[in-house]
């Protein structure tokens, strides 16, 4: 049994990856402000004596006595990360140093839990690591692109300067049940307009590309990554290499819900990706972890879950 804190861990990936840590035995702190993050997330797990929550800010200093530290702590969707663009930079910087500080104190080992968004709008398809990425570092999206890239830059530097044993994964487009329905992303915005018999909204004109994996696949790839040598630390992409056109998507999810939604096309947001795909070699490589459930099945899922929420 270890002890294991992770911050941000009511939210969304969170709640899931608490959930698998204890199902595996560990003890867990789950550190969140619940900005985002909500105890509904995380009610089945209350009662287990192997659980603790705390409300804490990770921009602030903490302490505690853990093995392992997982780092999630972010707003992740464009709506939340631009509400308070400062805080939202501030936690990615201010929350990993705390964060590192805390596992250099304890000897733990710790994962940063970065993002695709730090190779901005890639002219390198599909992205592997070695891709640095072609991000705007003055535009709506920086305060979250530049602040995950910033955190990677503290965890390596953390690693070759002070020996802290440091794991980076970058998350490609994750769903699955516990997502906010408010949060604009593409794949629970499109289920519940189509279950509302909404017109569907599409930004652009919906060619751009996805790469959609489930949340199980994306917890097993984290739980993968925290168990590799120690002089592993990444990054390593984790996410699905099938790549989709948003507007397949809708025109799937309208299909799957028998909706009448309609599809409306709007402008693209400022400095959104036309395409995201991960080149996944090295996880398969060094984790020996690719997605293994299909979209239709994600979706069905998905959809099962908002019919109830």
């Amino acid at each position: 049994m270890k002890r294991i804190l992770v911050s941000g861990g009511a939210g969304f990936i969170g709640s899931h990856l608490c959930t698998r840590l204890i199902n595996d035995g560990h003890e867990v702190i789950c550190l969140d402000n619940f900005f985002t993050g909500s105890k509904d997330n995380i009610a089945h797990l209350m009662n287990n004596h192997h659980f603790e929550v705390v409300r804490h800010d990770v921009t602030y200093p903490y302490s505690a006595e853990v093995d392992e530290i997982y780092n999630l702590a972010c707003p992740a969707s464009p709506i939340h990360y631009q509400h308070d663009p400062i805080q939202t930079a501030k936690t990615s910087v201010m929350g990993a140093i705390n964060m590192l500080g805390l596992a250099m104190r304890l000897n733990a080992k710790i994962l940063q839990a970065s993002t695709s968004e730090v190779y901005g709008d890639p002219i390198v398809h599909p992205q592997p690591e070695s891709y640095w990425g072609n991000v705007n570092p003055v535009g709506y999206r920086s305060c979250y692109d530049e602040g995950k890239r910033c955190a990677e830059t503290l965890f390596m530097d953390y690693h070759r300067q002070n020996d802290v044993r440091v794991k980076i994964i970058r998350i490609f487009n994750t769903y699955g049940p516990r997502m906010l329905p408010n949060d604009g992303r593409v794949v629970s915005n499109f289920i519940l307009q189509a279950l509302n018999d909404e017109d569907i909204t599409i930004y652009g004109d919906g060619k751009q590309t996805r790469s959609f994996q489930y949340i199980d696949d994306l917890i097993e790839g984290m739980i993968r990554m925290m168990d590799t040598e120690d002089d592993f630390t990444g990054p390593v992409n984790l996410g699905n290499p099938n790549e989709f056109p948003v507007l397949d998507l809708a025109q799937r999810i309208i299909s799957m819900t028998g909706s009448s939604s309609k599809i409306v096309f709007k402008p693209l947001p400022d400095d959104d990706p036309k395409q995201r795909q991960p080149d996944i070699t090295l996880a398969k490589e060094k984790l020996d972890w690719e997605p293994t459930i299909e979209l239709e099945d994600g979706l069905k899922r998905m959809i099962e879950y908002f019919k109830n929420v």
